[in-house]
């Protein structure tokens, strides 16, 4: 018979241990030792078997167990101790309290995310996004930076991925029981929970509860649909990650930015916390929390919605992390209109203006879409890319939005991402470093240069080390390729070579990720006979893991992994190749660490960041990768191998087999050479590389970096900007919107007229100066609103200036009619090609940059 109602019983603690509940309820726990070990030793079988769930474990215990601990004076004194570390930790001024100290940093700052990976016991993400997102909450936690994270609450997470017995992804959606997860419901005064709601067409309404995790310092808001005052359909709204209908994704995309706003005011009247200056739009799936804000300063402060906007976009940063355009949600134009028109439109928020921002109307465009990405570029004071070349590859992607403007000058910057170190990077290898290096050592890196004779790691502890991180990896591996096969249909009786799977001994090569096609999961699979020869070497073999999930709606990923696990079941190298299914961070945890080399293949440049090897890097291992996303910017040709890439080859299955072959011959001629170069049973030449990796990428890679940054470039000026515009009465943004629209409706009056130069002898040599006078109209504008520039550069092809610099041109002589004279001077500063034009561009004090309004006017040859 099925229950007709469940509910989770929570364990009552005896009081000397009461300080647990507060242990297993903040996400600290993930990545702070001492405390998983505190929990561990209360069962360390059952804490295995329960992958680590502190919660878990203590509803599992059971009282008489309990009773037991409670009277063990040594673990209760361990108890209270974690606790007080906890307390301190979550209290003490950290980095952005008594370090950083610029005048403008933001009381708070909200960052919103569809999906946060921080533990495996949390499952609300898919791949690298909800890592990255993850990784960003625990750092800010950890430098003390005021954020609070906003993210939608799955019923069923992602998906749990198993292989059938011919080797093809299965799913399976197992729910999740909020009341056992580290999560608290925000509940009103009177002890009912919290709620917010949003209009929906047709006179519905989706309400949705909010939860509250810990993370560190970090409060993250996990807005929930599944409850009864919802109709079956809008419960169904956060039932599970990137499923569903173009609908249900929207209106996940409306709960996430437009209810995520809500959550933060319900949560700030709750707490009484500082409301945020700065709104972090973490991908284009939270786009629309500037709708929400628009409403809120229309209703509550009158203002139109032009000036509304650019309060909003004031306070509002946009990171982008796709490279290619079919992985920007893109919904129709008549879906988006359907929710924001009729019972659902906003007073004082007209439906054109909604669908203005997101509209594809712009050269090469689709008018009938509405793209998620084009609304957060439009609606961010500043945007930024997730890599230097993702950046560079980004402003190629998105020129189009601001026709006129040379590529360069594409309003989006780049912050590379990282990885938390306390998280990945494995406590074994913590402990051998802190027993030789001081934690300034570490940090800087530096201490891994040092010989033994100077306080160092000894090369044969630093190798042994790597062998007990790669045995580790062989064990998990061999129980999860077991369990995959028993539930392939395979009896116990059939898998005695499983034993034999792996060796600690083996040159170990990494590959884990997400399984869309552009990641190439099976170049290495180009060869087949090549591959064999490499895994099955009698002296000098290599062993591959490969872990990843594939979209359930990719039937060509889903195919790649069919095909590489066809491979990987082929008698003779099955004990070389597995596949382990369910890829996750609990998976991450083992096998990254456990690996000596890890492979990253994608077709560049369609990688934007990607930070699995960041974390490999972190417990000494090297990479081996095609010159894409973060590696092509650090790869330093001692970190490890850059794969050759046949960039220009159109055609694509001779793309693959070229750079399919110089992988192979990097594998051949290269790395397992090194690997393998032993002196006194230690590969010293391997060593050096991997105490340079230890030494240089270590620092780099970190997410206590990235955050710095996000928090010094871009969240200190938004906040800045956000409370100019956001001031009394909202003058600015009401002055700022004023001047864009006179300047907008002016703008096809502006025009250069006529521009000279002086001082062009017939031989022209470095040095030499020359004038330049330009004389132009700007009809109803003046000229403190607009400056006119001088552009020079090089001249490539088609007489199109490259490597162009700016500057502007001085106002020399005014004349009837809106005309006006202006001149300036250019030293030549080099040889060759070089040409020059001049062009006008609006300019006001309150606007991040001359292309902010995507218009020019540029002379006419």
């Amino acid at each position: 018979m099925r229950a007709i109602r469940r509910f989770t019983v929570r364990t009552v603690l005896p009081e000397p241990l009461a300080p647990l509940d507060t242990l297993a309820q903040n996400l600290r726990f993930s990545w702070h030792e001492p405390t998983r070990a505190l929990f561990e030793s209360l069962d360390p079988e059952r804490w295995q078997a329960l992958h680590g769930d502190p919660i878990e474990l203590l509803g599992e215990l059971g009282k008489a167990r309990l009773e037991e601990l409670a009277r063990d004076e040594a673990l209760v004194a361990r108890v209270h101790e974690l606790d007080a570390d906890l307390r301190e930790y979550l209290e003490q001024p950290r980095w952005y309290q008594e370090s950083f100290h610029a005048e403008d940093k933001p009381e708070a700052i909200a960052y919103f995310s569809a999906e946060f990976g921080i533990t495996a016991v949390l499952p609300q993400y898919s791949g690298g996004l909800g890592i990255l997102a993850g990784d960003h909450l625990k750092s800010a936690s950890d430098l003390g930076v005021p954020i609070i994270g906003v993210g939608l609450l799955y019923g069923a997470g992602y998906f749990k991925q198993s292989l059938t017995r011919e080797g093809w992804q299965h799913e399976t959606y197992p729910l999740l029981d909020p009341d056992n997860l580290p999560l608290t419901l925000l509940r009103e005064a009177d002890g009912t929970p919290a709620r917010v709601s949003l209009p929906l067409p047709g006179g519905h309404q989706l309400h949705a509860q909010v939860w509250r995790a810990d993370v560190g310092r970090v409060p993250l808001l996990l807005l929930d649909s599944n409850i009864t005052d919802n109709d079956e359909a809008s419960r169904k709204v956060t039932d599970r990650l990137y499923g569903g209908s173009p609908d249900h994704r929207l209106k996940q995309e409306l709960l996430l930015g437009m209810g995520g706003v809500k959550a933060l005011r319900l949560h700030a009247r709750l707490t009484g916390g500082p409301a945020p200056q700065v709104y972090h739009a973490n991908e284009g799936h939270a786009g629309f929390l500037a709708i929400e804000r628009i409403r809120e300063l229309v209703e509550a402060e009158g203002l139109s919605f032009e000036a509304a906007l650019e309060a909003v976009r004031g306070g509002t940063v946009f990171t982008t992390h796709t490279p290619v355009p079919a992985g920007i949600d893109r919904f129709s134009r008549e879906l988006v209109r359907e929710h924001f028109s009729g019972s659902a439109e906003l007073p004082g928020v007209p439906v054109e203006k909604v669908l203005a921002l997101g509209t594809e109307d712009f050269e090469g465009g689709d008018r009938s879409v509405y793209n998620m990405a084009v609304m957060g570029l439009r609606t961010a004071r500043l945007a930024n890319g997730v890599a230097q070349l993702h950046g560079k590859v980004s402003r190629g992607m998105f020129h189009q939005l601001w026709p006129g403007f040379d590529v360069t000058e594409v309003p989006i910057t780049s912050v590379t991402n990282g990885v938390h170190g306390p998280t990945w990077t494995d406590p074994a290898f913590v402990q051998m470093a802190e027993s030789y290096l001081s934690p300034e050592q570490v940090a800087s890196g530096d201490g891994w240069l040092l010989p033994a004779d100077q306080g160092g790691v000894p090369d044969d502890e630093l190798w042994a080390m790597r062998r007990t991180l790669r045995s580790a990896l062989v064990r998990s591996a061999r129980r999860r390729v077991r369990k995959s096969w028993l539930d392939r249909g395979a009896s116990p009786a059939e898998l005695g070579w499983v034993e034999d799977v792996l060796d600690p001994d083996v040159l170990t090569i990494g590959f884990a990720r997400r399984v869309p096609t552009y990641k190439r999961l099976t170049l290495m699979l180009s060869d087949p006979e090549r591959l064999r020869k490499l895994l099955t070497d009698p002296e000098r073999p290599i062993q591959i893991v490969v872990a990843g999930k594939s979209h359930p709606a990719d039937e060509q990923g889903i195919g790649l992994i069919q095909k590489l696990v066809s491979f990987a079941d082929e008698a003779g190298v099955r004990e070389r190749i597995v596949f382990l299914p369910n890829y996750d961070i609990e998976m991450a945890q083992t096998l990254m660490p456990g690996c000596d080399v890890w492979l990253n293949n994608p077709l560049r440049p369609l990688e934007a960041s990607g930070t699995s090897g960041m974390k490999c890097a972190l417990n000494g291992a090297l990479n081996l990768s095609i010159l894409d996303g973060w590696w092509d910017e650090w790869y330093d040709g001692q970190n490890g191998w850059a794969i050759p890439t046949a960039d220009g080859v159109e055609d694509p299955q001779r793309r693959d087999a070229l750079e399919a072959a110089a992988l192979y011959e990097l594998l051949e001629d290269t790395v397992v050479p090194r690997f393998y170069d032993r002196e006194n049973g230690v590969p010293q030449h391997w060593l050096e590389m991997v105490r340079h990796t230890l030494a240089t990428l270590g620092p780099k890679v970190q997410a206590t970096r990235m955050v710095r940054e996000y928090v010094e470039r871009l969240y200190t000026p938004v906040a800045g900007s956000y409370r100019m515009l956001n001031g009394a009465g909202f003058a600015e943004a009401t002055a700022l919107a004023d001047w864009k629209g006179r300047v907008r409706e002016a703008w096809h009056t502006v025009r250069v007229d006529h521009v000279e130069s002086t001082g062009v002898a017939d031989a022209v040599k470095v040095g030499d100066v020359v004038g330049v006078s330009a004389y132009v109209t700007l009809g109803a504008l003046a000229p403190q609103d607009v400056e006119v520039q001088l552009v020079t550069g090089r001249v490539g092809e088609d007489d199109v200036l490259v490597d162009v610099t700016t500057r502007p041109l001085e106002l020399t002589e005014t004349y009837e009619g809106g005309r006006y004279g202006y001149h300036g001077e250019v030293e030549l500063e080099f040889s060759g090609s070089f040409g020059y034009s001049v062009r006008i561009v609006p300019t006001h004090e309150h606007v991040a940059g001359t292309a902010e309004l995507a218009l020019v006017a540029a002379a006419q040859a």
